[in-house]
């Protein structure tokens, strides 16, 4: 057992000392075959990289770790037979473990027959090793989830595609589906500016007017759309492939990107204020504009050109919004908010041309669109201080705390509702008589979003933006840190004791703490070794944070799940904690640079060295994650990552301590 161990360690090691990213070789998805209404095939289909293996779950004594299929709870439901794979593995001798190994290569699907009472919810996971000629990975969990009712029919249910443990399809998928959702808002919005909303029927005119009949300028027409979604997604391609996933952590924390996208902004809000203009030179207009006069095929492409060019000033800033918010690294991610955008940018376009009959019913252009415009430009600028507060956060510059960036946020939208309300005038605006409905809506939307933001002054978390805003530990009033802080000092209770209690002696003061803080109160430590040291001397397990400034998510979590009393109660009483920031731009001292195991560079600054640490350590680079480990610097229990649910992260932080005691 002890040689087993030691060789999967070695194999490990090498691996991730060799490897230039982290892999992923193995993509798990689940799917159930209904044979009846009390009994169910579970599949589960195993797609593998070229040159890697899966082992078998027929091992022996002594070698790697074998796939093993595990149930959260087993009195749901009755196996019929053992677990059997598709087809039948590959045999080898293998000197490294001196046996005989199966493994499959490519992909296969194991399949468990079951029976069962309807409905039930089977869950469990799945515990797996794969290795190619040269390394392995660390033994892998993937987790996945069956919902078996009465049986509708024989086909298979796909459930989400697992890598190396984690969702590849499931939140993935929803965000780009849901950033495709809000970039075809931003293509209807652009609809609505001056400079485009005026060109429906110009366009509609051109296509009826250069063909001899309806079915060929319908023609031409849907040629015309599809031209705008061709040259916006080519310049989504063009971002993607500029600025690839090796840009991602630079685009998103470096100072210097993230100045840029803030000066962007508020550039393009002034515009649309109407201080001054942005516009592409003539010469390319004229050109463009040239080849529109050719007619067919080519006429209407150049159209399509012509159109995307005039309309730059007004489509300029949501399209750089659009690539700006997703410049982070992704590849999809700007192609298909590019696609989007454009879809609904055609779409009006594309269809007034193949119906010109609704044209009649179409809103005269006025001074409504220009009020479109200046509500966006209000947006921008708002926006805009994101970029800047993520620059200020990692380089600890203290210029847009958490108070002051929220007081912006209520003159800004203030001063929207008030020219909502038409009491405000901006150049180009046409007289407000009255208040129309919409506008008073948009009105009462705005105030009350305002009414929302002043608790957050005085400290309240405004739970539904908070990854948006800088974190809790820049509020310099935090009136509920006050009160708590009180409470503190009259009870003196354990839970709300400094960062060590009877033991204090056995911890130093914590590194970095003039730079980095932990919300809500929490007290800790931001450096790997202090904090490890603090809770052997204090017979804790150890809580880690991979965190970051620019991190959404961790903020989100924060918000709504570290301040639940439940979670906060633990996190103080029975946890060290150590938050590791993956983005922090603060230089080390020569003494704490470390050489990487994993790319071989040396690390000098905080967040390098600890973003290097969560790779190699735990082959993750994403956050939040949250590790527990004991003394020996064991995992406890399975990491998380982002878990809106406070319910959920109880039970995480529960099983951790209990699995800690246990281990005593």
């Amino acid at each position: 057992m002890i040689k087993r161990i030691l060789l999967i360690a070695a194999l490990i090691l090498l691996g991730q000392i060799g490897m230039a990213q982290v892999v992923n070789p193995v993509k798990w998805s689940f799917s159930k075959k209904q044979l009846s209404d009390t009994q169910a095939e579970l599949q589960f289909k195993a797609v593998i990289e070229k040159g890697w293996h899966l082992y078998s779950d027929k091992l022996p004594e002594g070698g790697p770790i074998a796939t093993s299929v595990s149930y959260d709870d087993t009195t749901l439901f009755k196996r019929i037979g053992s677990l059997a794979p598709s087809k039948p593995p590959i045999k080898v001798f293998d000197k490294t473990f001196n046996m005989e190994l199966e493994y499959f290569g490519d992909e296969v699907t194991f399949i468990q027959k079951i029976e069962f009472e309807a409905p039930v919810s089977i869950s469990g996971h799945i515990e797996y090793m794969s290795c190619n000629d040269e390394t392995c990975t660390p033994p892998t969990e993937a987790d996945f989830s069956f919902q078996l009712v009465a049986k509708k029919d024989n086909k298979s249910e796909v459930l989400p595609v697992i890598e190396n443990g984690k969702p590849a399809s499931g939140t993935e998928n929803r965000g780009l589906m849901l950033f495709f959702f809000f970039s075809f808002l931003a293509g209807l919005a652009a609809i609505l500016t001056p400079c485009v909303f005026p060109m429906i029927p110009m366009t509609v005119s051109f296509f009826m007017h250069s063909n001899k009949s309806k079915a060929k300028a319908r023609f031409n027409a849907i040629v015309y759309g599809i031209s705008i979604i061709a040259i916006y997604t080519i310049i989504g391609t063009l971002v993607a492939v500029l600025f690839g996933p090796d840009a991602a952590n630079w685009l998103s924390t470096h100072w210097l990107p993230n100045i840029i996208f803030f000066v962007i902004f508020i550039v393009f809000a002034f515009s649309f204020f109407g201080m001054f203009e942005i516009v592409l030179p003539s010469w390319m207009v004229n050109k463009a504009d040239k080849g529109a006069d050719r007619g067919g095929i080519s006429g209407s492409f150049f159209m399509a050109l012509t159109l995307v060019l005039v309309s730059f000033s007004c489509t300029g800033p949501i399209v750089g919004a659009i690539l700006v918010e997703s410049a982070g690294g992704q590849v999809l991610k700007p192609i298909i908010g590019m696609f989007g955008f454009a879809l609904a940018f055609a779409l009006p376009f594309t269809l007034f041309a193949i119906f010109p009959q609704w044209l009649s019913n179409l809103p005269k252009s006025g001074g409504w669109l220009n009020s479109v415009k200046v509500v966006l430009g209000f947006i921008e600028l708002a926006l805009g201080l994101k970029f800047l507060s993520v620059a200020d956060q990692t380089y600890h510059w203290g210029l847009l705390d958490r108070e002051v960036y929220i007081a912006i946020w209520i003159v800004i939208f203030t001063l929207m509702g008030i020219y909502l309300m038409g009491k405000i005038k901006f150049a180009h605006d046409s007289d407000v008589k009255h208040v129309s409905v919409p506008r008073l809506m948009m009105s009462i939307v705005t105030f009350s979003f305002v009414v929302y933001l002043i608790p957050g002054m005085f400290g309240a978390p405004l739970k539904a933006i908070s990854g948006y805003l800088p974190p809790m530990s820049t509020h310099d009033f935090d009136l509920h840190k006050i009160i708590r802080d009180e409470v503190s000092l009259v009870t003196q209770s354990n839970a709300t004791a400094s960062f060590v209690n009877s033991n204090d002696e056995d911890c130093e003061e914590p590194k970095y703490a003039d730079l980095l803080h932990l919300p809500h109160g929490l007290k800790g430590y931001f450096d790997y070794e202090q904090g490890l040291a603090c809770a052997r001397a204090q017979g804790k397990p150890l809580f880690i944070d991979f965190t970051g400034h620019g991190c959404v998510n961790c903020r989100e979590m924060e918000a709504a799940v570290w301040s639940d009393p439940r979670v906060l109660q633990r996190l103080k009483n029975d946890f060290v904690i150590v938050a590791l920031y993956v983005d922090d731009k603060t230089t080390l001292p020569e003494s704490d640079w470390i050489t990487s195991k994993y790319d071989g560079k040396v690390k000098k600054t905080i967040g390098k060295k600890y973003a290097d640490f969560q790779i190699s350590r735990f082959g993750v680079n994403a956050q939040p994650y949250y590790v527990v480990l004991n003394d020996a610097e064991e995992i406890l229990v399975k990491p998380k990552a982002r878990d809106l649910n406070p319910d959920n992260f109880v039970r995480f932080l529960d099983e951790a301590l209990a699995a800690y005691k246990k281990g005593k």
